[in-house]
């Protein structure tokens, strides 16, 4: 489990009525603006000129995807850029098609195993070669070689511990010498994660994800014959089903939550780089004091009203127990980004 006393951060600002509606991407921009735009205008003056790399360390399932991605949202797409490894690797194969990605690596990867295996691997589809450290290094300074100079989050490094090493000179490594790096440890307790997977939908068309229990659609609808109630999805009206495996949820994952939290231990210990901290829940006994009602993730219920044959959808907040059994409300990502807003500026001594 990650640290077990990261700080609560407080995002209620005292006296404050106003409410908004974080679905909504205006009503969400003005609520950035509201919680926090000292903070996201010293980091627009800061990155007209300079830039950053921050790591987010998270377990599978934590958000790191949404935390970068609304941060960039909050403070300027035209400044940010998030790079996952995964999907890097993801894309691999058919970047090695192309001349100039090709002409890249054999100019700029160093190590152990021969470029020419590593090819030879992936177009034979096999698993004997692993992506050594030191390509998927050549790999992100490929992507960071698109963008121009951006500050970057980066998304899955270090993976393991053997990387850990090299996370601590990744800014040198891919070209950034001199601006500034951080470590975002991103705490999300496990049943939250668990409830994430076991009621997530797709649809088999557009596939779109969904959650029957915490991001429904419009539409809900009600199977007489089995007694379940299903999701209609926006794009095509399909019904969503359950992912082949979600049913297990954060069981079927177990190793790599475990892996992922073995790494962040090590990461925590490490000296000489700056730390952020995010947590995902409060407790409900001191939720309201540092936080709105609105900023708190709420649970869907439903129940089928026979008589305007019709689904009747309850919302309320949704309440989990912390990996210290502590009783807690999870929030919704927006707050979660401002707490990231402020601690960033208080990291670049803004």
């Amino acid at each position: 489990m990650m640290d077990k006393n990261f700080p609560i951060f407080k995002t209620k600002i005292p006296g404050d009525k106003k409410v908004f509606d974080l679905d909504d991407p205006v009503d969400r921009r003005k609520y950035f603006e509201h919680k926090a735009d000292a903070e996201i205008e010293k980091l627009r003056d800061y990155l007209r000129k300079n830039t950053f790399v921050g790591f987010l360390i998270g377990q599978k399932g934590s958000g790191k995807g949404t935390y970068a991605k609304m941060f960039a949202e909050a403070v300027g797409p035209e400044y940010i850029e998030h790079i996952s490894i995964g999907d890097i690797i993801r894309r691999i194969d058919v970047e090695f098609k192309k001349k100039e990605f090709l002409d890249f690596l054999k100019a700029n990867y160093r190590g152990p195993v021969s470029l020419s295996d590593i090819i030879k691997s992936l177009t034979n589809r096999s698993t004997k070669i692993l992506l050594p450290t030191e390509l998927i290094l050549t790999l992100v300074q490929a992507e960071i070689s698109k963008l121009g100079r951006k500050a970057v989050f980066i998304d899955g490094f270090p993976r393991n511990l053997d990387q850990i090493s090299y996370s601590l000179y990744f800014r040198a490594l891919i070209g950034y010498r001199d601006d500034p790096d951080f470590f975002v440890f991103i705490d999300v307790p496990e049943s939250v994660i668990d409830e994430r997977m076991k009621y997530r939908v797709i649809c088999p068309k557009c596939q779109t994800s969904r959650n029957i229990k915490l991001l429904a659609t419009k539409e809900i609808g009600f199977d007489k014959k089995n007694k379940k109630f299903y999701l209609i999805c926006d794009e095509d009206q399909s019904r969503m089903m359950t992912k082949e495996g979600d049913e297990l949820g954060i069981e079927a994952i177990r190793d790599r939550i475990e892996a992922d939290e073995k790494v962040a231990e090590n990461l925590m210990k490490m000296q000489g780089v700056a730390k952020i901290f995010l947590r995902n829940s409060l407790p409900i006994e001191t939720a309201k004091k540092y936080t709105d009602d609105y900023e708190i993730t709420l649970a869907y219920n439903y129940e089928f009203d026979n008589q305007a044959n019709q689904v009747r959808i309850i919302k309320e907040p949704w309440s989990i127990k912390d990996n210290n059994g502590i009783l807690s409300y999870s929030l919704l990502a927006p707050p979660v980004v401002v707490a990231l807003i402020k601690q960033i500026v208080k990291v670049l001594g803004l």
